[in-house]
């Protein structure tokens, strides 16, 4: 706390002294950033593609401090890419090398762009979001890979026997299923287990085999580690067991479960946030949840077209994700819900190209897209004849932004491109016109998203998101069916 406060003296000093020069030492990008180096340290320039780790500061022009690296305890590191707008500061970098800092002033209207109604009173039209940045390293793309495969590899070397180890310490003696997921009973019960499609209420207290408690249901709990969770609503979490709704770990082991018993679980990083870790969870994190089943809610396995819309439907819950692409072999009708009176969004000509959420059917219905309008509606699965697996990215791409104030998780979904998109996260959508960006939260979870434009085939994969934690969305590739 020192050191920042050091740092706010020192950035309270720095703008004082450059708002007094003005406007004329800075220098403008093409995007409408304004920068001023405050170091002129030798070196190369910053190029795209490096990868650069720096410490920033965030502040409005009344001095409001908004975000901080210093706060968070850790710089943050970057793959530096064309500027899509001004906000991304990506033009910025390559006006720097290791070791400068630099004073920059980014249009608050760049952020708002047809997004006006959003606009928070603190960042009037023509004012500018103020920031700090010192640059640490510079390092090539190939460099920082090979670096983060060196280290990623020793994580996953001592995974195994830091799990063995912690089993020892505390003398347990586990069961463990085919996947690698271990557990035992602390507290048995002979009520009835949950089946996949369920909904099941939990609660919680997880930590990783060094004793860290990284998340918890329980207000004692976590109040007791330590933790700080504004907003934050202690009980148990409430969800779609067996659906992929949480981590394969969770999925797998509550369906072991007897309605009112309580477990731990040691859970492999396979089985939970692999190698790309989530938030304060690291790369190759062998898992540790006390859990308790509290509630066992039967699903509806036999779902009712006549009772539900397709909008209000769950996809996730309700028909999984498994998507693929089709082409219909008949002229087709298109319609808002999965029963053959549904309203209808239009006409499908024969040979038109869908992409299919799930070839689970509902009334024998698929919810699908339409990639020539993006539009999403139900099709019947007979019209449609498949052409391929739909391909799914391995890496998400969702970015972490570090720490939120808010317990559900912050995302912020920026549109680079000049068209219309439709994003779907698990049962949320949103709706973006050409060149914006909206913020908004959905609750924590592991969830699928699908990133819908007409003309375009759909992008797909899932992400992870973790309470009190941030993540950023750009959309801007363009690939033609």
């Amino acid at each position: 706390m020192k050191k920042l406060a050091l740092l706010m003296l020192l950035f309270a000093a720095v703008t004082l002294r450059v708002n007094a020069q003005g406007q004329d030492d800075f220098t403008r990008t093409p995007k409408g950033d304004l920068c001023k180096k405050l170091t002129n340290n030798p070196g190369d320039k910053i190029k795209v593609n490096d990868v650069v780790t720096f410490d920033i500061i965030q502040k409005t022009e009344k001095d409001s401090l908004l975000g901080s690296t210093y706060m968070m305890g850790h710089p943050v590191k970057i793959q530096i890419q064309p500027s899509q707008n001004a906000s991304d500061m990506m033009d910025v970098f390559p006006l720097l090398a290791a070791q400068d800092s630099a004073f920059v002033k980014v249009p608050t209207d760049s952020l708002f762009n047809g997004h006006d109604d959003q606009r928070p009173p603190f960042l009037p039209k023509g004012s500018y979001l103020i920031y700090l940045v010192k640059i640490h390293r510079v390092q090539s793309l190939n460099d920082a890979i090979a670096e983060k495969n060196k280290v990623l590899d020793s994580m996953r070397v001592a995974e195994t026997p830091n799990e063995g180890k912690y089993i020892a310490d505390h003398k347990l003696t586990p069961k463990t299923t085919t996947s690698g997921l271990k557990y035992f009973i602390t507290k048995p019960s002979i009520k009835r287990k949950p089946l996949a499609g369920d909904t099941i209420q939990v609660n919680y207290t997880g930590h990783t085999l060094d004793g860290k408690v990284f998340d918890s249901s329980i207000a004692e709990d976590a109040q007791k580690a330590g933790l700080n969770q504004p907003g934050r609503h202690y009980e148990p979490y409430e969800f779609v067991v067996g659906t992929g709704a949480v981590i394969k770990g969770w999925d797998e082991g509550l369906l072991l479960l007897n309605e009112g018993s309580k477990a731990e679980f040691i859970i492999p990083s396979n089985l939970a946030y692999g190698s790309e870790g989530s938030g304060d969870i690291g790369p190759f994190a062998t898992l540790v949840f006390d859990v308790e089943l509290v509630k066992i809610k039967p699903g509806n396995r036999n779902i009712s077209a006549e009772s539900k819309d397709a909008e209000d439907m769950p996809l996730m819950h309700d028909i999984g994700f498994n998507p693929f692409l089709g082409k219909t072999n008949a002229t087709s009708n298109f319609r808002t819900s999965p029963k053959p009176n549904g309203k209808l969004l239009r006409q499908l000509p024969i040979h038109s190209q869908v992409y299919i959420f799930s070839p689970k059917e509902v009334n024998g219905f698929c919810k699908a897209i339409d990639i020539k309008t993006g539009k999403i509606g139900w099709i019947n699965r007979k019209s449609v004849t498949f052409t391929g697996k739909a391909q799914i990215d391995e890496k998400s791409e969702f970015r972490s932004t570090g720490k939120s104030t808010s317990y559900d998780p912050e995302v912020v979904i920026k549109n680079s491109s000049n068209k219309n998109i439709t994003l779907i996260v698990g049962d949320k959508s949103f709706s973006l016109n050409p060149n914006s960006t909206i913020k908004n939260t959905i609750k924590p979870g592991n969830k699928y998203y699908v990133a819908s434009s007409p003309g375009v085939i759909p992008k797909s994969g899932y992400q992870t998101f973790s309470s009190n934690m941030g993540y950023e969305w750009s959309f801007w590739i363009v690939v033609k069916p």
